[in-house]
Formats: C-alpha cells, structure tokens, sequence
C-alpha cells in the first residue's frame, strides 16, 4: 500500500460516514450560537429544514378531509355541505392571518443569526400576544362573520343551519389557531421543522381520535367533528408551548412578573412594518384567488370544476416548493442576521437548485401523467374530456411558480417585505390587467394566461430586485 492510497481511503470513509450519519444533519444548531461559517454542508442544511416542512405542508389539509371522512359517515350529504362550508368560512378568515408565520420567522431566523436569545424571545413573545388578541377579536366577530360569509357563499337553509353548529363551536379555536400561526413561524426562524411537522401529524391523529369518539360514541352528529377539532388544535398550541421550553428554557414561564411579557431587546417598530406589509400583500393575494374562482364560476359548473382541479395540482406544486421556500426563510435569515454574505449568496444558489430540481419534477409528471392524474379526483367523463385543452397551462405553472415562491421565503429571511408586497401588488396588477384587455381566446383560456403572467410578474420583479434585497449598501456583488 502506497502512502498515497491512505488519504483516498480516508476520503472514501468520510463520505461514507456522512452519508449514513445524515440523520444527524436533522438536529438544530444551537439557539444561543451564531450561524457556521462553511458552507459545505449547505444542502443538508436546506433538506433538514425543507423535509419536514413538506410534511407539515401536506398534513395541514388533513384535518379538513378527517372532518369531511367522518361527516360522511354521519348519514345526510347536507352534513358533508356543512362541513365544506363552514371550512370554507375558516379559510378566508385564517388566510389573512397567515402574516404571523411569516413575520414571525424571519425576524426570529435574523435574531438566531446574531446570537440573540433576548430578541427571539421578544419575537415570541411579541407574536403571541398579536395573535391572542385578534383571535380573541375574530370570536368576538363571530356573528358579523357569519352574516358576511351567508352572503358571499349562500349555501342551501338545510346545509346553513348545520354549518353555523359547525363554525359557532370552531370559533372558539380562533384564539389557538392564530397562536399556532405565530408558533410554528417561531420555530422555523430558530432553525427547527420538525417541531411544527410533530405538532401537525399529532393534531391529526388527536382530530381522527376525538372527532370520531364524540360522534360515533357521543352521538354529537356535527358539532362533535367541531369539537374534536377544537380540542386538537388546543392541544396543538400546549403542545407547542411546552416545546418552546426546549429551545428557550426560560423564554416564558420561568420569567417572573413583570418581565413575563417584557418586549426588550426587540425592535417592535420593525416587527409590526414587516407584519404590515405581509397583512397588505396577504389582501392582494386573496384578490387574486378569489377573482380567479369568481371569474371561473361565471363561465358555468363544467369550467369551474375543470379550474377547481387544476388549481388542486397547482397547489399540490406549492406545498413541496413552500418547503424549500421555508428553508430560505430560516437560513437566509440566519445568515443576514450573522452578517455572513457569501453563506446567504451560497444558500440563495443552493435553494434555487432544489427548486429547480422540484419544478422539472412536477413539470415531467404533469407532462407525462397530467391526465392520469385528474382521474384519481374524478371519474366524470364531460368534467375530463373538458379539461383536456387546459393541461397546457398544468405544465406551466410550476415554471412560471417557482421563483415566485423561492424568493418569497428568501425575502422574508431578509425582511425585505416591502418589496414582497410590490411584487404581488405587480403581479394583481398584471392579472387584473390582462383579463380585462379584449383578446381572441376563450374565457377560460383568458383566465388562465392572466393566471400564468400574474405569476411570471411576481417572479419578474422579485429576482430584478434580489441584488438590491441580498447585497448590502456596502458590499460589492
């Protein structure tokens, strides 16, 4: 053996020994230490953050179809209407909460960069009493809601009277589920999504449990499948509290009196602008979707259905690139707040590869089994013979999307959430815009390319404003 064999050996070992230690890359650095300097192992640090964000991201949409499984069990079609609509009514509520997620982390990933336990308690803190406050608000709403959504949806008598037994017991989870927003943002910026996948897959079993014991055993018909549902999200929120002790051991309860919800060390200013601009940006995006269905249902059930399915594999997209786009908003937030430039480029570069791999991915499955694919949510035949001229815009949508949803993690790392807001304001703009112009194309087929270029206008003007976004004033690219 030549001494030049030894050090190839070596080389062969290491490899090997990273590859079958990859489940160490899964523990979460240490809340009190700056951010590494090597970037090295950038991909495992992408993929701990990113599997289990996927997980949580497919698992959320779980505890709506465990209540639809187990209203259709109950023994009336009115009750599955129910459960739909009252969803539906929770749905549009929450969405335009989700700002304290996204606040949250970045503003905690920045503060874990710089070592700062003072300030991602603050954060915390901060995001917590928000969110207590306006779930408290939206119960006492409650009524308002309701006459607004009877309005909007306008479902049968039959499924309304359900639906209000339904959202009336759900209500009083508004308060718990905000917090869990603010929670499960929290955990992400400190480095750690396992936390947020542990609590996701145990509300669901906890739901399943709960809601089919007080229907089936407990006889409660549709306001047990609420109530259980109540139950698991309140014991989401105990579940994360108590976590929050691990990663902080006395961010909160060992704090004593005044000092429990003490904000110092925070800078409250740029907690409520970056929360400001995503509640705006959150407006603009909920214009969008809920033109885009409205625009769809005007031309008739048989379009809107084929819109309605398509959008499930838009979606389906989304929650596989939502975990790479959370990644960034952890890592990259990490690195802006340790000031590591050339870390924060690398990571940009890293995710932007990963996206890249998801998106030709999900681009070849729809290409090649787009069709198979809409038959495992329907077998109606009229609803898949007219959708056959609409797969073309499937296979563009994760190529137009992409970048729109990498960068929103990325700047939410950076707290750049201005520019956010701008590029969906952009975007709605560039929707709105092009479906009003008189073109020779279908309705639907009009809809659909204002779809396709309100997203390529997000991306557009967030990768021209990324140097701006990534590079300090006083750093040359």
């Amino acid at each position: 053996m030549t001494p030049f064999q030894l050090p190839l050996k070596g080389e062969r070992f290491e490899r090997m020994k990273k590859l079958f230690n990859f489940s160490q890359s899964l523990k979460s650095p240490s809340p009190t230490g700056r951010a590494g300097e090597g970037v090295e192992g950038l991909h495992s640090e992408i993929l701990r953050i990113a599997i289990p964000s996927i997980v949580t991201n497919i698992t959320v949409p779980l505890l709506g179809m465990f209540d639809l499984a187990i209203a259709g069990h109950i023994g009336s079609a009115s009750v599955i209407g129910a459960i739909s609509v009252g969803g539906l009514i929770f749905n549009m509520v929450y969405w335009l909460f989700n700002f304290l997620r996204m606040g949250s982390s970045g503003l905690t990933a920045q503060a874990f960069g710089r070592g700062d336990v003072c300030s991602q308690r603050g954060v915390l803190r901060l995001a917590l009493t928000i969110s207590i406050i306006f779930g408290l608000l939206i119960f006492a709403l409650q009524r308002p809601i309701e006459w607004f959504a009877h309005i909007v949806i306008q479902p049968t008598d039959e499924v309304w009277q359900l639906a209000v037994a339904y959202y009336r017991i759900r209500i009083w989870a508004a308060p718990a589920v905000l917090a869990l927003f603010a929670l499960n943002g929290w955990f992400i910026g400190m480095q750690n999504s396992r936390y947020p996948m542990f609590i996701a897959i145990g509300q669901n079993l906890l739901n399943i449990a709960a809601s089919a014991a007080l229907v089936f055993w407990g006889h409660m018909g549709i306001e047990g499948v609420a109530l259980g549902t109540v139950i698991s999200q309140y014991a989401g929120l105990i579940a994360a509290l108590c976590l929050t002790q691990v990663l902080l051991p006395k961010s909160l309860t060992s704090l004593q009196g005044d000092r429990l919800w003490s904000f110092k060390g925070l800078d409250t200013g740029s907690f409520f602008r970056v929360n400001r601009d995503i509640f705006f940006r959150m407006i603009c995006l909920i214009a969008v979707t809920t033109a885009f269905t409205s625009f769809g249902a005007r031309q008739g059930d048989l379009l809107l259905a084929v819109n309605t399915l398509l959008i499930q594999l838009f979606i389906l997209f989304s929650y596989f690139c939502d975990g790479f786009a959370l990644a960034g908003e952890a890592l990259v937030g990490r690195y802006t707040g340790a000031q590591q430039q050339s870390n924060k480029l690398a990571c940009v570069c890293r995710l932007f590869v990963w996206a890249g791999g998801v998106t030709s991915l999900f681009t070849l499955i729809y290409w090649i089994g787009g069709d198979q694919i809409l038959r495992l949510f329907t077998d109606d035949a009229e609803v898949l013979v007219a959708a056959q001229p609409y797969l073309p815009w499937l296979l563009l949508i994760p190529v137009t999307g992409f970048a729109a949803f990498m960068w929103d993690g990325i700047y939410i790392g950076a707290t750049a959430t201005r520019q956010m807001l701008y590029s969906l304001a952009f975007g709605a703009a560039v929707f709105f815009g092009i479906w009003m112009l008189p073109l020779p194309v279908s309705a639907n087929h009009h809809l659909w390319l204002s779809f396709i270029l309100y997203l390529s206008g997000r991306s557009l003007w967030q990768t021209v404003m990324a140097r701006r976004v990534l590079t300090p004033p006083d750093h040359p690219l």
